[in-house]
C-alpha cells in the first residue's frame, strides 16, 4: 500500500523556527523588534517579508518603497527617523506618509502602533543609519544580476526606463554603503521555497531549510 503525500508545510507555518527566532530577540526600537529584509531590486524581499510576517503572526511590514520617491531614491533616511523610528523609540506611535508612484505625491498619513515585531523591507534596510536600530538584519541572497533581470520581467517595458535609472542608482549606493556584509541571516531561494542560515555577521552554521509549493516569490 502506497503512502500517502505529505503536502508541504504552509510559508507561516515552515517559517516558524526563524519567527520564533526573531520574536525572542531583545528590543532595538523602544519596545519594538525591528527587522530589516534587505537586497537587490527583484530579489523577493517584499513576498518573504510578507510570510514572515504572517509567521510572527499578522506583524505589520514597513515598505521602503513607501518613503521613497522618484528624487530621493535612497535619500530618505531622514523622514524615516522623523516620521518612524524616533516615536517608536520613545514609544509613541508613529504617523507617516506612503508615496504614492503613480501620482508622485504623499497619501493620507497612517497609524503605526509600537508592536513587538516591526519587519522593514527594502533595498537599503540594512544602510548603516538604519543598523543601530535593527534587531536582526536579513539579506536575499539572490545574485544581482538574477533580480534585476526579475524585476524588470515583473514590471514590464513601460518602467525600462525607470529599471535603468534604479540600478545604476543601486549599485551607488552599494558601493558606498554596503548591507550584505553585515547581516545577520542570509535568506535563499529555491524552486522548493526558502533556506537560511542565521548567526553573528561572519559566523557560519548549518543552513535550516523550508519547503513550500508556492513557488519563488514575485516581488
Amino acid at each position: 500500500m502506497e503512502e500517502p503525500e505529505q503536502s508541504s508545510p504552509s510559508p507561516r507555518r515552515a517559517l516558524g523556527p526563524l519567527a520564533r527566532e526573531l520574536a525572542a530577540l531583545p528590543p532595538s526600537l523602544g519596545p519594538v523588534r525591528l527587522i530589516g529584509v534587505d537586497g537587490h531590486a527583484g530579489s523577493g524581499k517584499s513576498t518573504f517579508a510578507q510570510h514572515l510576517a504572517e509567521a510572527l503572526g499578522g506583524a505589520p511590514v514597513l515598505h521602503l518603497d513607501d518613503v521613497a520617491t522618484h528624487e530621493e531614491l535612497f535619500d530618505w533616511f531622514g523622514r524615516l527617523s522623523a516620521q518612524v523610528l524616533e516615536p517608536l523609540a520613545a514609544g509613541r506611535p508613529a504617523h507617516w506618509a506612503p508615496y504614492d508612484w503613480v501620482l508622485r505625491r504623499f497619501g493620507p498619513r497612517r497609524v503605526l502602533e509600537p508592536v513587538p515585531v516591526l519587519i522593514v523591507e527594502g533595498v537599503g534596510a540594512g544602510r548603516r543609519m538604519l543598523r543601530p536600530w535593527l534587531a536582526r538584519l536579513l539579506w536575499m541572497e539572490t545574485p544581482r544580476e538574477v533580480s534585476w533581470v526579475r524585476g524588470r520581467s515583473r514590471d514590464g517595458r513601460e518602467l525600462h526606463g525607470f529599471w535603468d535609472e534604479w540600478e545604476r542608482a543601486e549599485l551607488a549606493h552599494f558601493s558606498d554603503d554596503p548591507s550584505r556584509p553585515f547581516a545577520d541571516t542570509l535568506v535563499r531561494q529555491s524552486g522548493t521555497g526558502y533556506e537560511w542560515t542565521s548567526g553573528a555577521p561572519g559566523t557560519v552554521r548549518t543552513p535550516a531549510s523550508v519547503t513550500e509549493r508556492h513557488g519563488l516569490p514575485r516581488a
